[in-house]
């Protein structure tokens, strides 16, 4: 995600938090877990951008730093992640369906043939580096064919997603966009990203069903949050959880030559962003503070069992 790109991801808190209570459980109830339980999901961004983003994130899940990740599937380095989830069949990854492309040097095109979606580029013949762009040009059936390709290919290459969700939050941007995510998520039978939001507009609600799971709150820092304060930004974000589903998002990755380039002159969500991210989660204080507010780890890999 870029700042300015926030507001528009943000279209994303949707959903009232009377909607889809499967039963009258709690997501925690349906999970075994007491119905106060504080469930979070630590989920990594981004990966495929660049190796500097993999090895970040396969670091933290092999540690269970983050519990869960997600892939674009049009980015670069696909493949190593092919290969980390064969050797790594419980390692819970996603799909962070891509539609944008908003780096300055490194871009991508769609993974579907562009003479099929030919409104999802710019000018420069890839996909629109900013979420309102994408949002008033491309075509929804040319959106919903690139998302069924992306999701293909990653199956193809022998990724099992475990949920969906948008990047840069295009998918969120619309009703009609967003009945396609829903739709596909229905049709794979994926959980995915949508959130509790009160005063949702009607055709926004009008694609979920009552077994839809929908997170309670996103954790995730934002530009305002000066560098000094990046390790209380999160640990008081964990001492605040309320009971409920939260899922904290991070963007893992280390401040090298690699990534210094793919973020070029692109500080929020950059090189150096990434490195305090993973040097955060990573850390003992923050396992600590996860430990000491009695926060329970899940991931979507759970609530997958759920969406069936």
């Amino acid at each position: 995600m870029r700042p300015r790109t926030v507001s528009a991801a943000a279209l994303f808190l949707l959903l009232p938090s009377g909607h889809a209570s499967a039963q009258n459980k709690t997501v925690a109830e349906r999970l075994g877990y007491p119905p106060d339980s504080k469930l979070l999901i630590i989920h990594a961004d981004d990966l495929a951008v660049a190796h500097s983003v993999d090895i970040a994130s396969f670091d933290a899940l092999n540690k269970n730093a983050v519990t869960s990740a997600s892939i674009m599937v049009p980015c670069a380095w696909l493949t190593e992640i092919a290969t980390y989830a064969k050797e790594h069949p419980d390692a819970d990854l996603g799909l962070h369906l891509t539609l944008t492309s908003e780096w300055k040097a490194d871009r991508w095109s769609s993974v579907e043939s562009k003479d099929k979606v030919t409104s999802l580029f710019d000018s420069s013949g890839y996909l629109w580096p900013e979420t309102l762009l994408a949002a008033s040009n491309l075509k929804p059936a040319e959106a919903e064919r690139e998302i069924r390709a992306q999701i293909e290919r990653a199956i193809i290459l022998g990724i099992h997603p475990t949920h969906l969700d948008s990047h840069m939050g295009v998918l969120f941007s619309t009703p009609e966009l967003f009945a396609i995510y829903v739709k596909i998520a229905h049709e794979y039978k994926l959980p995915f990203l949508a959130l509790r939001f009160p005063n949702a507009p009607a055709a926004f609600l009008s694609a979920l069903s009552e077994k839809d799971i929908i997170l309670d709150s996103v954790v995730m820092a934002n530009p305002a949050v000066h560098p000094s304060e990046w390790h209380d930004f999160y640990v008081n974000a964990v001492k605040n959880l309320k009971p409920g589903l939260t899922e904290m998002i991070v963007h893992l990755g280390h401040d090298d030559a690699e990534l210094q380039a793919v973020t070029l002159d692109h500080p929020d969500f950059g090189s150096l962003w990434r490195q305090r991210d993973y040097d955060v989660v990573t850390s003992p204080e923050f396992k600590k503070a996860l430990e000491e507010n009695h926060i329970t780890l899940v991931k979507w890999k759970d609530l997958k069992k759920l969406a069936h």
